[in-house]
């Protein structure tokens, strides 16, 4: 870890490098008037809306919604099977990833029908998440698009395991932009600290609205947790119908969310966008790109990282970039030597490929102080939105 001084507070950084957009996001941070200790930089770090994408920001008497992100609630869960790549022949493994793309949506695609809902989900009290109710019963079990994955892997001693990473959908979005907007009128009066290029505005944590966006980002972390939930099951189910096995205990997390927290000796607001719990002999997952390994990890409890890690690989191109530049039969060939049971078909597609983010071997070996890696997982099958 290495210390980089600011007019504020310093920054913290695990990664070898940091882009330039996301070192004067960084810094935006550390000058924040509400931010307190110090900033943190994790190895998957990358330019974000705000605040960049693999950070951790500790504050006082505030929230920042920029700082949590559109998508809310952003997580995985991962589960271990008790059966071995032995005993799943090839065409198993196709007619599961068939099964999964049959009833499970993804992309910008919902459920047809309205889908049971966790009791827990039914009473939303806030604003936007009333507003958006009628169309929650749809969204739950749906995977949507970008980054998230469902993946099937094996580990070192051939057992199979599921994988996947989704977030709230539309509802954390709605949540997510409604409530900037909110702050942005609320955090005005301070706009010769906070400029409005930095996109950090505010809401006071004591007030009715910030109360309420709190209220509305924890109704998100629910959602998205149990929408992962409902498509674990289903992919659970689907092996039921093609193997005989059992599953171990799940592993879940989220990575983009604001919780108070006790660090120092002193309560904050700790936001983690692109970024997970890491408390001693905390279990997490730290996933690859598609086509490359994800790794188990448990946490080591590093008060200086407020107890947290990476989340993921990070990007080192954009999207757009990477569908401009990158070479589709030759990303696509490599793959299918590899067995790996891909998402890229089209040109559209490599935003998504592998060269589009860092080494996640590397990632794990910087942020070696933050977590211990327990078990390496490789790719078998990748279904994408």
């Amino acid at each position: 870890m290495r210390i980089i001084k600011t007019n504020k507070l310093p920054i913290y950084s695990w990664a070898s490098e940091v882009e330039k957009g996301a070192l004067e996001q960084a810094i935006h941070l550390a000058e924040h008037p509400f931010a307190r200790r110090h900033v943190c930089l994790l190895p998957d770090v990358h330019e974000g809306f705000g605040m960049p994408i693999g950070a951790v920001l500790a504050t006082q008497e505030v929230i920042i919604p920029n700082a949590v992100g559109v998508d809310i609630g952003c997580g995985m869960c991962a589960v271990k099977t008790n059966i071995r790549i032995e005993e799943f022949d090839p065409q198993t493994l196709k007619n599961i990833v068939l099964d999964i793309k049959e009833r499970i949506p993804v992309g910008f695609k919902h459920h047809k029908k309205r889908q049971n809902l966790p009791s827990h989900l039914k009473n939303p009290s806030g604003l936007i998440t009333k507003m958006e109710f009628n169309d929650i019963p749809y969204q739950i079990g749906t995977l949507g698009g970008g980054n998230h994955f469902i993946e099937i892997q094996k580990d070192k001693d051939n057992f199979i395991w599921i994988m996947l990473h989704s977030g709230s959908r539309n509802l954390g979005k709605k949540v997510a932009d409604y409530y900037n907007k909110e702050a942005k009128k609320w955090s005005k009066n301070w706009e010769n600290q906070v400029l409005k290029s930095w996109n950090l505005a505010f809401l006071d944590v004591n007030s009715d609205l910030g109360n309420q966006y709190i209220e509305e980002m924890n109704y998100c972390l629910q959602f998205a947790k149990a929408n992962r939930l409902h498509m674990l099951d289903t992919v659970k189910n689907i092996f039921y119908d093609h193997t005989q096995c059992d599953f171990g205990e799940m592993i879940s997390i989220h990575h983009n969310y604001a919780n108070y927290e006790k660090h120092f000796g002193e309560w904050y607001w700790i936001h983690r966008k692109g970024a997970i719990s890491a408390k001693k002999g905390e279990f997490g997952i730290v996933p690859g790109s598609q086509g490359t390994p994800s790794y188990i990890v448990r946490g080591k409890g590093n008060v200086d990282s407020f107890m947290s890690s990476a989340h993921g690989a990070g990007r080192v191109i954009s999207r757009r970039e990477a569908i401009r530049k990158l070479n589709l039969n030759s990303i696509r060939s490599e793959l299918d030597k590899r067995g790996i049971i891909h998402s890229i078909g089209k040109q559209k597609d490599l935003d998504e490929a592998p060269q589009c983010y860092k080494n996640i071997d590397q990632v794990i070996e910087e942020q070696s102080d933050l977590v211990e890696p327990i078990c390496k997982l490789y790719p078998l099958a990748v279904i994408k939105g």
